[in-house]
C-alpha cells in the first residue's frame, strides 16, 4: 500500500504538483488528429492534466494546442475564428496563431506596437500515427517524440481509438499490468468458451483455466519496467508474457500473431484520463478481420455515444450487465472485454482509489514496482535529475509478446533474449 502523501503524489498532475511536473517532460497524446481534421477546421476544447485548452489548425494545416481564454479579459477561444493562420477571438479581435504569438490586435491604437508584448500560452503540437501530441514543459527541455511502433508505419497498418474513462490515470493504467485478473474478470463459464458472443477471441482457455500468471522477472529499466509472466499449462509447456510499462504511461500488448497494442493513458484531471487504444503491424496493413473486429466486434473497442468519447455502456447505465449472461455465460455479465475492465476500475473507493487501505499480493508485484519508478521519476526530477527516455526516444521501440516453451526451460533467458531482439 501507499502513504496517502505518496497516493496524492502519484494521482495528482496538475501544474506544479510533482508528478504533473513529470508528464510534462514527455510527449503525451491529446486527441486523435481526425478530430481536428484540416486546415481552418472548427477548434476543439481539451482538457489535459487539470488544463483547460483549444486544439486547431491553422490555414497550413500545421496543429496547435493554446490556452482555452483569451489573455485579454479571459474570453473562450473556442468561439474564436480559425482563419489565415492564426485563431482569432470574437470578443476583441486579438488573434493569436499555433505558437501562442499575437499577430493581430486590432481593438487599440496602440495595437501594432503592444501586440509583440503580448502572448497566450502554447504548447508545441505535432502529428504522428493518427495521433495530434502535445508537449506541456519547458521549452528547453523539449525532448524529440517517442518512437512508438505505430507512430512509424502506415495508416494502413494502424488502427487508432480514444475514450474517456472516469477515474484517474493510474487507476485505468494499473490493470494493464494486473496480471491475475484476466483468469476471472474476463473469463467465460464452462463449455461456452468458444461462443463468440462472450469470448475475446485471443484468450486461450489454457491460460484462463490454469493457474493464475506469476511474476518470474520485474525490472527497472532506461524506458520504464520490464515484467515478465509465466504459466504452466497442462500440456507440459510455460506460456510466457513479456511485457513492458514505458513512462509516463504507456502500456503495450499483444493483440495476436503479428499485431501489437499500444495502450497510453493520459490524465484529464485527476478524477478523468483519456484511454488510447491502438493496434498496429509492424511489417503488414491490418486485415480486413482485423479491422472488422476493431470497428464492430465491441469486444475490445466498445461503441461510443455518437458525438462523444464516452462507452455507450457506462457508469449511469451500470455498463449494461445482463445478470442472465452472467449467471450461464460470462463471469461479468458484461458484454465487451475493455467494458468489463472500465466497470471495476471507475469505481475502487472512487475515482482516485485510496491505496492507503488495499492488502496487496505477490501477484501485484509489477504495480507495487511501476508505482515505486513513477514516484521515484517525481522525486528524482524535484530533485534537478530528468527522465532517461527524454533524452533516448529509440528507448520506446519495445514489443510484446506471447509465447510458449517446454516446461523447464529457462523463462527469464528466453524472455531477455525476446527484449534484447525487439530493443534494436
Amino acid at each position: 500500500m501507499l502513504t496517502v502523501e505518496e497516493n496524492q503524489m502519484l494521482t495528482q498532475t496538475g501544474p506544479g504538483t510533482p508528478m504533473g511536473e513529470l508528464f510534462r517532460r514527455f510527449w503525451i497524446p491529446v486527441l486523435l488528429a481526425e478530430e481536428i481534421p484540416g486546415a481552418d477546421c472548427t477548434p476543439k476544447r481539451l482538457r489535459i492534466m487539470s488544463e483547460d485548452l483549444i486544439a486547431f489548425r491553422d490555414s497550413d494545416g500545421k496543429p496547435g494546442i493554446i490556452d482555452a481564454y483569451c489573455p485579454h479579459r479571459g474570453a473562450p477561444m473556442f468561439f474564436g475564428r480559425n482563419e489565415e493562420c492564426g485563431l482569432r477571438c470574437v470578443y476583441h479581435g486579438w488573434k493569436f496563431d499555433v505558437n501562442g504569438v499575437c499577430v493581430d490586435l486590432p481593438n487599440s491604437p496602440e495595437g501594432e506596437t503592444y501586440k509583440d508584448k503580448v502572448t497566450i500560452t502554447a504548447y508545441p503540437a505535432e502529428e504522428k500515427g493518427g495521433v495530434i501530441w502535445a508537449y506541456m514543459g519547458p521549452a528547453d527541455k523539449k525532448p524529440e517524440l517517442p518512437h512508438l511502433g505505430f507512430m512509424d508505419v502506415p495508416a494502413s497498418h494502424r488502427y487508432v481509438w480514444r475514450m474517456e474513462v472516469e477515474c484517474n490515470y493510474f487507476q485505468s493504467m494499473e490493470g494493464d499490468i494486473d496480471s491475475s485478473h484476466v483468469k476471472f474478470l474476463h473469463s467465460v463459464l464452462g463449455s461456452n468458451s468458444n461462443n463468440p458472443h462472450v469470448k475475446h477471441r485471443d484468450a486461450d482457455p489454457d491460460v484462463l483455466e490454469g493457474t493464475v500468471p506469476e511474476y518470474v522477472h520485474l525490472e527497472d529499466t532506461d524506458y520504464g519496467v520490464a515484467h515478465v509472466t509465466v504459466v504452466n499449462k497442462g500440456n507440459g509447456t510455460q506460456t510466457v508474457h513479456v511485457g513492458s510499462w514505458l513512462m509516463p504511461s504507456f502500456t503495450l500488448g499483444t493483440a495476436s500473431e503479428g499485431v501489437g497494442q499500444q495502450n497510453i493513458r493520459v490524465p484529464i484531471d485527476d478524477e478523468h484520463c483519456q484511454f488510447y487504444r491502438i493496434r498496429h503491424d509492424m511489417n503488414n496493413p491490418l486485415t480486413e478481420r482485423e479491422l472488422w473486429e476493431c470497428k464492430y466486434s465491441e469486444f475490445v473497442y466498445p461503441p461510443l455515444i455518437p458525438g462523444t468519447f464516452t462507452p455507450a455502456a457506462n457508469k449511469t447505465n451500470d455498463y449494461l450487465i445482463d445478470r442472465v449472461v452472467q449467471r450461464n455465460f460470462n463471469y461479468t455479465g458484461i458484454r465487451s472485454f475493455s467494458t468489463q475492465d472500465t466497470a471495476l476500475i471507475e469505481d475502487q473507493r472512487g475515482p482516485v482509489m485510496d491505496r492507503n487501505n488495499e492488502h496487496l499480493v505477490t501477484s501485484d508485484n509489477a504495480i507495487i514496482k511501476i508505482r515505486r519508478r513513477l514516484l521515484g521519476l517525481a522525486m528524482d526530477l524535484r530533485e534537478g535529475k530528468e527522465p532517461p527516455t527524454t533524452s533516448n526516444p529509440e528507448l520506446y521501440r519495445r514489443q510484446s509478446k506471447f509465447f510458449d516453451i517446454p516446461k523447464g526451460a529457462d523463462v527469464v533467458q528466453e524472455a531477455q533474449a525476446f527484449m534484447a531482439s525487439t530493443a534494436k
